[in-house]
């Protein structure tokens, strides 16, 4: 006669099994919308845009949370249960690239998250004016943020400029355009304007570059040894006079 034989379960497996079966059975998902999956949603500057998280398949109220990158979303309590609006607005260049995720409260492993893509067109901005000495490095640094990227050119006194190998050095990421000119001369002299042009429109930055005269190299190593050569001189001169010094002063005294 065969024996029955029982596997031993761990105490609170049967509770997770029968949850985890009950959530397969009931197909519970969250839409934004009415995405089921991370997306990207592509905006514009300006006009709101409003987030819409839905629990499918539920049988019992269920809370949902916001979060905006890492940070938790202060949500209204009519406005968790089942059912969460936000609204961004306005929407700015801040909101690029930031991510918008809904969560179950109680699984915050069921989730959607949607991230912004605002589209807005070249933002410029560094130092105006520049001065240098003939003969140092200088870097003319343009920032630019815009979204496409944009593409950038270099113009000196309104004309494409030439770059010259050695002396021309252009550096850039997405939001920094560089250029450096290794030992300026006074052929340098003049207005660099940095022109970004991207499909929503173009922007234009001056930077006007002032070259001044090489100023002299001050000698200090011979001041100093001009200064410890007339000190010794003074020092040995008193003390080879100090008797006259003495009866002189004597003298005042008495």
């Amino acid at each position: 006669m065969v024996q029955k034989r029982s596997l031993a379960v761990p105490y609170g497996v049967p509770v997770l099994a029968i949850s985890f079966l009950a959530c397969v059975a009931t197909g519970l998902e969250l839409s934004v919308n009415n995405h089921a999956a991370d997306f990207t949603l592509s905006t514009e500057l300006g006009p709101p845009i409003s987030l819409s998280c839905l629990v499918h398949n539920s049988s019992q109220a269920e809370e949902l949370l916001w979060y905006r990158g890492d940070g938790q979303v202060g949500l209204k309590d009519g406005n968790k249960v089942n059912i969460s609006n936000i609204c961004i607005s306005p929407v700015n260049e801040s909101d690029n690239g930031v991510t918008f995720t809904c969560k179950l409260a109680r699984d915050k492993s069921v989730q959607v998250s949607v991230i912004l893509d605002v589209h807005f067109p070249p933002r410029l901005s560094g130092e105006e004016t520049l001065h240098v000495e003939e003969g140092k490095d200088v870097t003319l640094t343009c920032n630019s943020k815009s979204n496409p990227q944009a593409q950038t050119t270099w113009y000196k006194d309104n004309h494409s400029l030439t770059l010259q190998q050695n002396h021309h050095e252009l550096h850039q990421t997405s939001e920094v355009f560089q250029l450096s000119i290794k030992k300026v001369q006074k052929s340098d002299n003049g207005t660099y304007t940095c022109v970004v042009e991207s499909p929503l429109g173009n922007g234009t930055r001056d930077f006007h570059l002032i070259v001044e005269d090489k100023k002299p190299v001050f000698p200090k190593e011979a001041v100093i040894a001009a200064v410890v050569v007339v000190t010794i001189t003074i020092f040995f001169g008193i003390v080879a006079r100090k008797d006259i010094i003495f009866k002189v002063w004597k003298a005042l005294v008495s």
